[in-house]
């Protein structure tokens, strides 16, 4: 016994668990939900695609090149090569290009967040051209979303109108409109619009459209090995997507090209600062010599201070060339230490000779376009630009050392050669002071003059090789529009809204299934409990509970033939006539198939008494229409009294009668437990051949435990989709426990194909009812299902 208990727990725990059979089954049978959703779905689908305006895609093709070289237009443009081949990352390019700042150029240039819309059908689609300018005069500071629908009217009149006005007016009439600014429309002379035509202008906020169009805009690098981006916009209209393309593209090159032109025009506007300082300089020690010559009547010098300049001219030259190095090395010391430029680029091709500096100088300066760069997406607190904060640190650190070093080898040899001037001049002793006074100044101008000559070289051969930048990509293939679109996809669509329309009845079933928690079929039952199933009942569509006595042919009538049919095995023994039937809940149906069975019993044309033993809420008399008292309890009370009067026969078959309840009792549970009770029933057996007892439900209260000695045969009713499986338990411990003997369950209300096999064999045979003639509808078919 404990064996078969553990073995129905199992079962029960596993019926918890979706029967996929089941819901096979259940799938199957319910078909045209199916084919109702599929057919809803494809009908929305039909209608989006309708009302959807189509979105073409727009794409063009970049080579960018990894390294690029000025082109050479002089002798000196080599000098400025090594700061213009800067390498850029083909990652950071694309980066570039998808920026919302480089977007924010091209919306305000084309005026993008003002859209003209025309209706073709039930799809509004925004025009290539329209057939009127949209001018804005002034805008507000702050956008919100407008929409202004326009309709041409006789003769030159507009008809404007909004959600806040409508108004007519002229052909560049301005006219104001509230969260968008003051506009002026003018007529297209090619297109002009035609009268009746309406269309609708439509204006966004700058940062809702640039969202949107970097959402819409795809950049990516067609391979590894390639250094080709390709960019690809998705637009409704063809024509202005290739234009939007060619815009972004062009703005793209314009930025590349101002970041390589930095570099240049930050050494131009060093050398000409420089330049301006050394002319004055460079004026006065001319206006000083002039001055000495003509105080000290100096018409031209003696043959020894000829032999003079001769002997140190060499020296001179020299000296003037390293005086130029320390001055240019003093200046970039400057620079340097200038908090003002710590983050612009260093001026190029100052030493041409010094390859560390050169490296340093091109590694500095491209590390600060590329901090640039990425401050066009990021913020300067980001960990990525305060990494290459640090390495331009570092680099700045490493420049300012390498000019120190660089300085302190040309004060050396500035010395050195000051030293040797020194000797040469001594070796002549006759040149009178006053030349040798000359001599300083004329050597002191000539420095200078090397200066400025070395300043104004380097300024043509910036301004040189800045003139041959060219941008870092080129267009390998312009934007050009597909000719299909790429949305709606009408094939996907409506292969999407098959799948929903499959999809959803699917979850719908599931749903139900898993939530569902009363019994649905007689492997719920089977599987929690080893109580035999003897009775099986079809739903009643009507109201009528006299099913058997009314309507004798019908199936459900059948089914309580059937039930007559099983109970005779469990009577077989004399005096086996007793049947209770009980429930674990009310409105499972007790009154009515006790009064089916007794109605089906006397037609056989045994004698039978039907009990309205529920003391509590009596329900059997008011069914059968009869007076509830006197009845049972007023016999207990009082025996004394004639039960010939308390039984009443009942018109609805032959053979059949009622003992009702009678009055309600205080304390129905003592009253059953009565001797009298007893006493009653063991009379009633002598005179009926078939007693059958109408029991509260044995899971609220425990009467029907109290009746339970006097019945031969217990009928535990079962309703489908209103008993809880949870309430099966209480059947199998009632068994277990044997309270009840010969207890079997009759299943009530079923109105599922789904119950299980077996269940309808024979279903409408002979049968005369409606439903089964094919009257019934296929909608109410299709709701019993479950």
């Amino acid at each position: 016994m404990h064996k078969n208990d553990n073995n129905l727990r199992t079962a029960a725990k596993d019926a918890d668990i979706i029967n996929v059979r089941q819901v096979f089954q259940k799938l199957t049978d319910r078909w045209p939900l199916f084919l109702i959703s599929t057919l809803v779905f494809l009908i929305l689908a039909y209608v989006y695609l309708l009302r959807t305006p189509a979105v073409y895609k727009s794409t063009a093709l970049l080579l960018v090149n990894g390294e690029t070289s000025n082109l050479s237009t002089g002798a000196g443009s080599s000098d400025m090569n090594s700061l213009f081949n800067m390498k850029s990352s083909v990652d950071n390019e694309a980066r570039i290009l998808k920026t919302r700042f480089l977007m924010e150029q091209v919306v305000r240039e084309m005026q993008l967040n003002i859209t003209v819309t025309r209706k073709e059908g039930l799809k509004s689609t925004e025009t290539d051209r329209a057939p009127f300018t949209l001018s804005l005069v002034k805008g507000l500071d702050t956008l919100e979303h407008t929409e202004l629908e326009i309709k041409k009217l006789p003769g030159q009149k507009l008809q404007l109108s909004s959600k806040d006005f409508q108004k007519e007016i002229s052909w560049n009439e301005s006219f104001f409109v509230a969260g968008a600014g003051t506009f002026k429309l003018g007529a297209e002379s090619k297109a002009p619009i035609r009268e009746g035509e309406r269309y609708t202008i439509t204006v966004v906020p700058f940062d809702v459209k640039v969202a949107q169009l970097l959402g819409q805009l795809s950049v990516s690098q067609t391979s590894k090995s390639e250094t080709v981006i390709e960019l690809g916009l998705e637009y409704p209209s063809r024509k202005k997507g290739e234009d939007i393309l060619a815009t972004l593209i062009k703005r793209y090159e314009e930025s590349n090209l101002n970041d390589r032109n930095q570099v240049a025009d930050s050494t131009i506007k060093f050398i000409k600062s420089r330049l301006a300082y050394l002319g004055g300089e460079l004026g006065g020690l001319e206006g000083n010599i002039q001055k000495f010559r003509e105080q000290n009547s100096l018409a031209d010098m003696s043959e020894q201070s000829k032999l003079l300049v001769a002997n140190t001219g060499l020296y001179t030259n020299d000296l003037a060339k390293t005086e130029v190095q320390i001055t240019v090395l003093t200046e970039l010391e400057k620079y340097l230490k200038d908090a003002k430029t710590s983050k612009r680029v260093l001026p190029s091709a100052l030493l041409p000779n010094d390859a560390v500096y050169s490296s340093l100088m091109e590694k500095y300066n491209g590390l600060l376009l590329e901090r640039d760069r990425q401050l066009l997406s990021l913020t300067p607190e980001s960990f990525i630009i305060r990494n290459m904060d640090d390495q331009i640190d570092n680099l700045r650190a490493d420049l300012a050392e390498n000019i120190k070093t660089s300085k302190n080898t040309f004060l050396v040899t500035r010395n050195k050669l000051r030293s040797q001037l020194r000797n040469a001049e001594t070796e002549i002793h006759d040149v009178p002071q006053t030349e040798k006074n000359y001599l300083v100044l004329a050597r002191q101008q000539k420095i200078k003059e090397e200066l400025y000559i070395f300043l104004m070289e380097k300024a043509e051969e910036t301004a040189i090789s800045k003139t041959s930048n060219v941008s870092i990509a080129k267009i390998i293939d312009p934007p050009k529009a597909e000719t299909w679109p790429i949305s709606p996809n009408g094939k996907m669509i409506y292969a999407m809204a098959i799948l929903a329309g499959l999809l959803l009845p699917v979850l719908y079933i599931l749903i139900r299934e898993l939530s569902n928690t009363t019994i649905n079929s007689k492997q719920d039952i089977t599987d929690r409990t080893s109580v035999p199933i003897i009775g099986e009942i079809g739903h009643n569509t009507g109201s009528n509970n006299l099913i058997v006595a009314d309507n004798g042919r019908s199936a459900i009538a059948e089914q309580f033939r059937g039930l007559r049919t099983k109970l005779s095995f469990y009577t077989k023994k004399p005096g086996q006539q007793v049947i209770l039937f009980t429930s674990s809940a009310s409105g499972e149906g007790k009154s009515f198939t006790a009064i089916n069975l007794a109605s089906v019993l006397g037609i056989t044309g045994k004698k039978v008494l039907l009990m309205e033993m529920d003391l509590r809420r009596p329900g059997l008399s008011g069914k059968l229409g009869v007076p509830n008292t006197p009845g049972l309890t007023n016999y207990i009370l009082n025996p004394d009294l004639s039960l010939d009067n308390l039984i009443q026969p009942l018109t609805i078959a032959q053979n059949l009668y009622l003992l009702p309840s009678g009055a309600l009792p205080p304390n129905p549970a003592e009253l059953l437990m009565n001797e009298n009770t007893q006493l009653l029933i063991t009379r009633l057996k002598t005179e009926f051949d078939y007693i059958i007892m109408d029991a509260p439900p044995a899971g609220i209260v425990t009467d029907a435990e109290l009746l339970a000695p006097y019945a031969d045969v217990t009928l535990y009713l079962v309703r489908q989709k209103f008993t809880g499986k949870d309430q099966l338990e209480l059947v199998q411990q009632l068994h277990e426990s044997r309270i009840f003997e010969n207890m079997g369950i009759v299943v009530n209300d079923i109105s599922s194909k789904n119950y299980g096999y077996g269940y309808g064999y024979g279903y409408g045979y002979g049968s005369d009812t409606e439903e089964h003639n094919g009257v019934k509808l296929w909608w109410n078919k299709l709701k019993n299902k479950d």
